[in-house]
């Protein structure tokens, strides 16, 4: 009997992460769902509405789309506790053959139309939870992977690395994402294992259904062109599989145009790449790296 592909996934509860976690169910893979919610209305939206979510509902769709989910409570601001993940992991399944670094921190202020001077400092935590600790996660899972020969760790970004998007804080997020996945397939050269920067589009997540409800005029085109989240799960695998995976590997690829070139689809629909969303010549020449 074949053994089922090993993913971690991190930030889980909800949104993106939740949703890539349930895709990589649907394929059948063993999914360790991270996240810090075990109570139900920990987390609030934009607007305070009570989100949805936990690690253990996450995990739960995930076994009930056809994987096995498994939810590990980290905090993935505390080292001590994702080297506790990494040993779980080793311990119950033997090897690890996808982590997604998704886990970021998401201030309140975040979508907030003001100079981040003028926002709260902590919304520069996301440099903390969101970069050095997908560097973390990804250190200990090289560890496992390099070692089995296999594997692809991915960092999930957006054109906010080259555009204005939500701030400097969230710009260098996840410009740094990108540069990491770069210099990590430096160093993975020749031994098998694969790193990656997905530029996600739109996500329909709790808090953009949320946001559609309160404003349904606003979000009608954006629930129209939104990414299921799943869509991710099934791009990742498809580039794990491609023929080109070594080229691949080092690039920042944009979810929806390399699904096109893969033959993935998401749900049955071609979803557009948003290049048009970076606004001059010079900021699309940055994001041309894919």
């Amino acid at each position: 009997m074949t053994q089922s592909k090993v993913a971690v996934v991190t930030g889980a509860s909800r949104g993106a992460g939740a949703g890539i976690a349930r895709g990589f169910g649907e394929l059948g893979y063993t999914v360790y769902v991270t996240g810090r919610t075990v109570t139900p209305g920990d987390a609030k939206g934009w607007d305070g509405t009570v989100l949805p979510g936990t690690v253990a509902e996450t995990a739960q769709r995930v076994t009930d789309n056809g994987g096995k989910g498994i939810p590990v409570v980290c905090d993935h601001g505390d080292d001590a506790s994702v080297a506790r993940l990494f040993e779980q992991v080793m311990a119950e399944q033997g090897r690890l053959d996808v982590l997604v670094n998704n886990a970021a921190y998401m201030h309140h202020q975040l979508i907030e139309k003001m100079p981040f001077w003028e926002k709260e400092l902590d919304a520069q935590k996301i440099l903390d939870v969101g970069l050095r600790s997908a560097y973390v996660a990804s250190w200990h899972a090289a560890k496992i992977m390099v070692p089995q020969g296999s594997g692809i760790i991915a960092m999930t970004s957006s054109f906010g690395a080259t555009c204005y998007m939500h701030g400097p804080a969230y710009g260098a997020q996840k410009a740094g994402l990108d540069k990491l996945a770069h210099d990590m397939e430096h160093d993975f050269r020749g031994t098998g294992v694969a790193a990656v920067s997905l530029w996600l589009g739109p996500q329909l997540t709790e808090r953009a259904q949320i946001a559609a409800q309160t404003n349904p005029e606003q979000y009608e085109g954006f629930l129209a062109m939104a990414e299921n989240p799943e869509f991710s799960a099934h791009v990742l695998a498809a580039i794990d599989a491609a023929p080109n995976r070594d080229a691949l590997s080092g690039q920042t690829l944009i979810v929806a145009e390399i699904a096109k070139e893969l033959g993935v689809t998401d749900r049955g629909h071609e979803r557009p790449s948003h290049r048009a969303m970076l606004g001059n010549p010079r900021e699309k020449n940055a994001a041309a790296v894919y």
